[in-house]
């Protein structure tokens, strides 16, 4: 056996590692699933990350810009271009804190409430099928797995900072 042969038998690639494997198949339904999703939202004429933002309005009426990008895990300039792109259609509102000016309050108008049920069927609708034959517990697993793993490295970015 030559040194270079040696090397690759020895030599542990990350696609054979079982928690490398884990991850990237997680990461590739994500993707495939954010694609589906972008197309079955092209009928109400938004994306994804709109959808973030009406969902996290929907549950958190009120919530402050810098909440919302903490929850969204984005920047302010990010946000900083979506939200004027809702807010142009007339889907949320955005006013003054009545405490402190400085801080803007988000909100759903009736109409930006309307959108966001329709773009939570389409998206619990694609969920249910594409899991449909997945036993819930193993999707509970999966989530818990997956929630102890956004913990640990929120925690590792705030050790960071």
């Amino acid at each position: 056996m030559n040194k270079k042969q040696e090397t690759i038998e020895h030599h542990h690639f990350p696609w054979d590692h079982p928690r490398f494997r884990s991850w990237i198949a997680v990461a590739r339904a994500c993707q495939l699933m954010q694609q589906t999703l972008t197309r079955r939202l092209a009928e109400l004429d938004i994306k994804p990350p709109h959808l973030d933002i009406l969902i996290n309005l929907y549950r958190f009426d009120g919530i402050s810009q810098q909440e919302l990008a903490r929850k969204l895990l984005v920047g302010r300039s990010n946000m900083s271009m979506l939200l004027p792109q809702l807010e142009k259609r007339g889907l949320i509102e955005r006013r003054s804190d009545e405490k402190d000016k400085r801080v803007l309050r988000l909100s759903l108008t009736a109409s930006g409430r309307l959108l966001s049920e329709q773009a939570m069927e389409i998206q619990t609708a694609l969920i249910d099928k594409s899991l449909e034959s997945e036993p819930i517990e193993e999707c509970l697993m999966v989530a818990q797995s997956m929630e102890r793993l956004i913990q640990r490295l929120l925690k590792e970015d705030a050790d960071l900072d």
